[in-house]
């Protein structure tokens, strides 16, 4: 199943409880705008090759849009359509004063040389900056991109526009970020583990958890774990998978990827474990927070854990989706778990409207505040309905665009 089409039967599933009628279903999932751009640029090497970027603007309703840029070789249009439809119910069910979009350049970033990056991210902006702005849309960092590329972008935008920092959110601390703004993915899916975990009433000290990805998100999530005392017994990245039963020491494993060119092969401290073995692990909570479609048809049988936190995007394909729901699986969807990036975004976008700086605790603060709210509305919500919490998600997230959408009027 594409990636737009997972998209659309979640919505639709949640659509038909909230009894949406199909003219509003078909505006509210037809995106704005879809941009897609070429990119000719000059190797290190004098070669000219030609790259395929994409902006899509799904839905202004409820603000400015906002949304990742990602650089990966698999990235085409149909990914970023429905990325950028993810985040529009994304920044509805945290209730931010935004609209969803979604970039994406072809091209394999570990492949090519910062100074072709650079040139890559620059012609980029050339071909879309008229489309974008601090109040049209609002790009951030995703998968291949950080800090770095979101500098560049700001740069190469303001030579056009002037000084524009609320112009893309992500970038460095010392240029306008925010700081906590790196932790606050895998933060923010801490939080809601912890929050979740205590409806349950299970003891941080009695709760196993498996964290599949430890790059940015898995990484800050199992250290904000280990730091309230949960029990994290297995962690995973692209080279290898540890576990430990009596619990790893998630400290000495992030010192180790710091000296270890970010990666945990090698790790010598605990027993390495298949990465199929760590997603079928006996835990209390498992949270993917790596590529998408890791659990499929295929596998969904096997797992385990009775609770799973979706850090990743639409890391459960539909089908597997079902299997889960029919065994009993709660099941965190991404659309909320997630969205502590775009929340602290949000908040260094509002620094950067006011010319005025947070400290840390302050962002710490504000960003508990939101998820927690938004994990609250949606655990009601579920339990009024008697429906998942993805679909309850869904249901609030789509209820807030069509209110904004309707009072805003049709003309």
């Amino acid at each position: 199943m594409k990636a737009f089409e997972s998209t659309r039967l979640y919505f639709e599933r949640a659509a038909d409880i909230l009894k949406l009628p199909e003219s509003l279903r078909k505006l509210l999932l037809t995106p704005e705008r879809e941009v897609q751009v070429q990119i000719a640029v000059e190797m290190d090497d004098g070669r000219l090759e030609t790259f395929i970027g994409y902006r899509v603007q799904h839905d202004c309703s409820r603000g400015p849009m906002k949304g990742g840029l990602r650089y990966h070789h698999d990235v085409d249009l149909d990914e970023v359509r429905a990325l950028a439809t993810l985040m529009t119910w994304k920044t509805a069910v945290v209730d931010l004063p935004y609209g969803g979009a979604k970039g994406g350049i072809a091209i394999d970033p570990r492949k090519m040389s910062v100074k072709e990056l650079e040139r890559v991210t620059r012609k980029f902006v050339d071909q879309i900056h008229d489309v974008i702005g601090p109040h049209k849309d609002i790009p951030a960092p995703d998968m291949g991109t950080g800090a770095r590329e979101m500098a560049w972008f700001r740069n190469q935008f303001e030579k056009y526009h002037g000084f524009a920092p609320a112009v893309v959110t992500g970038k460095p601390a010392e240029d306008y970020g925010a700081v906590g703004r790196e932790e606050a993915t895998g933060r923010g899916v801490g939080i809601l583990a912890y929050k979740m975990l205590g409806n349950l009433s299970r003891k941080p000290q009695q709760t196993r958890v498996a964290l599949q990805g430890f790059g940015n998100v898995g990484s800050h999530a199992a250290k904000y774990l280990y730091e309230s005392e949960y029990k994290v017994v297995a962690v995973g990245d692209h080279t290898a998978s540890f576990y430990s039963p009596t619990g790893l020491d998630i400290p000495k494993m992030l010192k180790y990827t710091l000296a270890n060119k970010g990666t945990l092969q090698g790790y010598p401290d605990a027993e390495k474990i298949g990465h199929d073995q760590l997603l079928e692990l006996d835990v209390d909570l498992l949270i993917p927070a790596a590529l998408g479609g890791v659990i499929t048809s295929q596998n969904a049988a096997k797992i385990k854990a009775p609770l799973i936190i979706e850090a990743a995007n639409a890391p459960i394909e539909p089908d597997a989706d079902e299997i889960l729901h029919a065994k009993g699986t709660t099941i965190l969807p991404d659309i909320l778990a997630n969205a502590g990036g775009v929340t602290v975004s949000y908040f260094e976008w509002v620094q950067n409207l006011q010319f005025y700086k947070w400290g840390l605790n302050r962002v710490r603060q504000e960003l508990e505040a939101v998820m927690t709210r938004a994990f609250e509305d949606v655990w009601a919500e579920a339990r009024q309905h008697k429906v998942s919490l993805r679909t309850a998600a869904y249901m609030i997230a789509i209820r807030r665009v069509q209110r904004a959408t309707e009072v805003g009027g049709m003309g």
